[in-house]
């Protein structure tokens, strides 16, 4: 029977005659996977993209419009020895759970085999050199056999797939030399245990292999975190809309069915689900996607609203002037594939490293076996040398070199208030020499407060604050907070977009615009905040003002002091105002800055630093910022963010203060500087160590013993990054 596989409803156009599709990949877990399948995708006809991204495992593929079936990329990425098929959030996000729990499993079972295997051999050990009798060694090594085959079989299964879709595709990886050295080690071992000989090796496997699912599991646990990023976007796509069909009738028809010219309803509690233009009505709206403000803007005939807007309070119609993938929520999520995407191409090291891993240790092993029968040696000892290669070359130093670091690193930086969301956001950060912050909510704390609380008489002030207790905007939240009000009025009314107005002892009090309370006057005589939301109170006459902003934090100038000290550039990339941002930019003496700028403004300076040779830290907390902290080399966003900030973001810091930025950069130096040291430890060791187990010094069981230690060594010189030297004032 013949099976038609379609995967058109994963295509998209990419433009210019171009389509393109996301492929989540099973088994990619190093640069060479990475290497490997571009150049085996990029060779098919047609094909001008095949790009990898190794956080989340996904290619994606570009070619010219209807020349290749998509098909054909599973079928060619099956012959390259991986599983692939179509991306989605939700079975991605499952699959890596899955796998997450399946590598702990695995490394459960290697572990405690390990342990009970150890204390089986530590009497063996002392008994070769003393007086144990030959029949109660054999009982100990088929005892040892008892645990570790079956271990072994299930534990080592992450790599003996790997290993056998690799060799299946007519390939090698880096885990068939792993594959071909465990398994030759439990199977010379049983060879020795049925010949009744000193030596068995079930140690050194299972133990080889609670190694290297420690970093393999650590390495799995810290990419998985851009799977949020699409799903978090999703969620402000509204999937229908209730458009006019006629003079007074409205129908609810998807997104699809709009089109530029439509007029939709609008309604309170709904998002937005076009770009417009607001033709009747007035209402509060949530365009913090837009311009990073949480403050709501008051839309009325004339103000665009854009696609994932929140409608807070009254009905708007608006005029349609872009729909579905044309809104500007669409181009903001393929700014940010985009930036998530060009992240995929780092560690080159690692990626020649891996490609002449196996090879190398593969002809290293066969080429000294061959000598030593040369030589006159027998098969069995020869075997057993190069088993002692194969073991002694393993790179779990190499693997465990990066994860440790950036285990112990993480647990200091959490310390200090940080959180990692990226694998490798430590090293990209120790290279950051130029750092651009959002303004609101980045280096302003993203609660309101009232600035002049102290000028306005204590009796109005606490009055103020009852009649705000019956709006929900945040402006009245806070003046409400600041009262420290708890009863609000009775019967007090809110006009949307206005005000909130009520009658205490037969006088009529309001709080809102000023307009609204008659106190336009007032705001012109008063020394205003360029940065402050003006919000008026009127009683029996009386009029008053009363300025609310958010506070910048309050170690914001310090902490930008403490990045010049360092040496690194510091500037402001803001949606907001130009007068807000001039007076932040003035009072933390920061004399780059740009004021009311687009997603793709930011973009755009983050791709032009880039050209100048500027490593960029971008630290943003609005949905605005998700695609300049995904272009930037490395980006933090305060805990406060918002969610696909925070999922985007390579760090997440804690609490009011902006300290943790400047704590993570100095904890990200020392964090690089071990990496180097491990890894020239772990280079150092090979070179040490192979020209030994080539010599046929070495057993298998030394050779693993050599190989845990240089681990071991690894993990100790890692541990020095557990507490960070606190040198600046900023720390304490």
């Amino acid at each position: 029977m013949h099976v038609t596989r379609d995967f058109s409803h994963y295509v998209r156009s990419a433009g210019e005659g171009v389509q393109h599709i996301d492929l989540a990949v099973d088994g990619v877990h190093c640069a060479g996977c990475m290497a490997k399948i571009e150049r085996g995708l990029s060779a098919m006809p047609d094909v001008t993209l095949a790009r990898v991204n190794l956080t989340d495992r996904r290619v994606a593929l570009e070619w010219k419009a209807g020349t290749l079936d998509p098909a054909r990329f599973i079928d060619r990425l099956e012959e390259l020895g991986y599983k692939a098929y179509p991306f989605e959030t939700e079975s991605a996000e499952a699959s890596e759970v899955a796998e997450s729990r399946f590598l702990l499993r695995c490394l459960g079972v290697a572990a405690f085999a390990t342990m009970n295997v150890m204390m089986l051999s530590i009497p063996v050990w002392s008994g070769n050199v003393s007086d144990m009798l030959p029949e109660q060694r054999d009982f100990f090594h088929w005892l040892s056999a008892l645990i570790a085959l079956p271990a072994a079989a299930y534990a080592g299964q992450p790599f003996f797939r790997s290993a056998w879709r690799a060799l299946s595709a007519k390939t090698t990886n880096m885990d068939v030399p792993i594959s071909i050295g465990v398994i030759l080690a439990l199977g010379m071992s049983v060879v020795e245990t049925i010949h009744h000989a000193e030596h068995a090796y079930f140690d050194a496997a299972i133990m080889l292999l609670t190694f290297l699912l420690v970093g393999r599991f650590l390495d799995q646990n810290m990419r998985r975190r851009t799977r949020a990023v699409a799903g978090n976007l999703a969620a402000l796509k509204a999937e229908t809309a209730a458009k006019f069909v006629g003079a007074a009738e409205i129908s609810q028809v998807p997104v699809a069915a709009i089109h530029p010219g439509d007029i939709v309803l609008l309604r309170p509690g709904e998002r937005c689900a076009v770009d417009g233009t607001v033709i009747e009505g007035r209402s509060e709206i949530d365009q913090s996607l837009i311009t990073g403000e949480t403050l709501y803007v008051t839309a009325e005939q004339g103000t665009p609203v854009y696609a994932g807007s929140m409608n807070i309070s009254g009905t708007l119609r608006v005029r349609v002037s872009a729909a579905s993938e044309a809104t500007l929520l669409a181009e903001i999520t393929r700014l940010l594939d985009n930036a998530l995407q060009a992240r995929s191409r780092y560690m080159r090291l690692a990626d020649r490293a891996s490609r002449l891993y196996a090879p190398v240790v593969h002809a290293t092993a066969l080429l000294t076996v061959l000598v030593w029968v040369a030589l006159g040696a027998s098969w069995h000892d020869a075997v057993v040398t190069g088993v002692a290669v194969l073991i002694i070359t393993c790179p779990c130093a190499l693997g465990l070199a990066i994860p440790t670091v950036q285990t112990v690193a993480s647990g200091a930086m959490f310390r200090a208030g940080v959180l990692l969301n990226a694998g490798d956001s430590i090293e990209r950060l120790a290279e950051a020499d130029h750092v651009i912050f959002d303004k609101t909510g980045t280096l302003t704390l993203p609660d309101l407060e009232v600035i002049n609380a102290a000028a306005i008489p204590v009796d109005i002030f606490a009055l103020a604050g009852r009649l705000a207790l019956s709006s929900h905007h945040p402006v009245a939240a806070a003046i409400a907070q600041a009262a420290g009000a708890t009863s609000p009025i009775v019967g007090a009314v809110e006009e949307a977009g206005q005000g909130v107005r009520a009658t205490v002892d037969g006088e009529e009090v309001r709080l809102g615009r000023p307009s609204f309370c008659g106190a336009e006057a007032l705001v012109d005589k008063a020394m205003v905040d360029p940065e402050a939301s003006i919000v008026a109170f009127a009683k029996s006459g009386e009029k008053f003002i009363l300025s609310v902003r958010q506070g910048l934090r309050p170690d914001a100038k310090s902490v930008v002091a403490a990045l010049k000290a360092r040496n690194i550039g510091v500037e402001i990339l803001s949606g907001d105002r130009e007068p807000a941002v001039r007076a932040a930019a003035d009072a933390l003496g920061i004399p780059e800055w740009r004021a009311g700028d687009t997603p793709a403004d930011k973009i755009a300076r983050i791709e032009a630093l880039k050209q100048r040779g500027a490593k960029v830290l971008m630290v943003g907390d609005g949905m605005n910022d998700a695609p300049s902290l995904a272009a930037a080399h490395v980006s933090m966003s305060p805990i406060s963010a918002a969610h696909l900030s925070q999922a985007t973001a390579d760090l997440v810091f804690l609490g009011r203060p902006l300290v943790p930025v400047v704590a993570a950069i100095d904890a990200s130096h020392k964090a690089l500087h071990l990496m180097r040291q491990n890894l020239w430890l772990a280079i150092g060791y090979n070179v040490l160590a192979v020209p030994v187990a080539i010599s046929g010094i070495l057993t298998p069981l030394i050779a693993a013993a050599a190989m845990s230690s240089s681990s071991i060594l690894v993990m100790l010189n890692s541990l020095r990054g557990r507490r960070l030297r606190r040198e600046n004032e900023l720390w304490k």
